[in-house]
């Protein structure tokens, strides 16, 4: 995975990659035919104290797909079910799915995952979820998290996409979330992140998403 890793990554090592790791609780791994791994994804998942409730939370860490399996949705599909078995340990706990983004191609599973999730380019976070989202990164970031502009940034950077796989074709420029994710995070070159929520319920997911996260056909 850290040979997978530091391939795309900038301004990281084996210390941090390793440090990182040890903070999460699960892997979702993918591997080709030959077994050999082209992408992962590490999650951990928290719980804290919310007006008064408990909430959940699952946490997206580091996320690499090779580009040449930027087409299968294999590892997307394993984390909607990964987070589906999550939701049904506490099915009466509101689950949410709390990360930080570098990128504009993992902002984009939020529009195809879910209707509703925050920052949105065309309505303005609720008030309640705010309070919840800088409840989460304040915990988590500290005073590397910004509130002002909800961006978490560290005076150097903690790993962020090397070279062309921080930058997006004309064509996916031109789409609204992209477009929306490069002006909330004008640092991403720097490794800054957006840090976004989205309720993990059955409402909220698409169809698609829904079945995954609840699995059935």
């Amino acid at each position: 995975m850290w040979s997978l890793y530091r391939r795309y990554y900038a301004s990281t090592s084996r210390k941090l990659f390793e440090r990182d790791f040890a903070q999460k609780d699960s892997l979702l791994v993918l591997r080709d035919a030959d077994d050999c791994i082209r992408g992962f994804s590490t999650i951990a998942v928290g719980l804290t104290q919310f007006d008064g409730c408990g909430v959940r939370y699952v946490f997206s860490g580091d996320t690499i797909i090779e580009p040449a399996y930027w087409g299968t949705q294999a590892l997307a599909f394993s984390w909607l079910r990964h987070a589906g078995e999550i939701k049904r340990m506490q099915p009466e706990v509101p689950l949410f799915w709390f990360l930080i983004v570098k990128g504009h191609r993992t902002f984009r599973y939020l529009p195809a995952f879910a209707r509703e999730f925050f920052p949105h380019w065309k309505r303005h976070t609720p008030v309640h979820l705010a309070a919840l989202m800088n409840k989460l990164a304040h915990e988590r970031f500290g005073a590397a998290f910004d509130a002002a502009s909800g961006v978490v940034r560290y005076q150097e950077s903690q790993g962020h996409l090397a070279g062309d796989i921080a930058e997006a074709s004309e064509r996916e420029a031109g789409r609204d979330d992209v477009s929306f994710f490069f002006r909330r995070n004008s640092g991403y070159r720097n490794g800054d992140e957006l840090v976004c929520l989205c309720e993990l319920s059955a409402e909220n997911l698409r169809p698609l998403a829904r079945r995954l996260f609840e699995n059935t056909h």
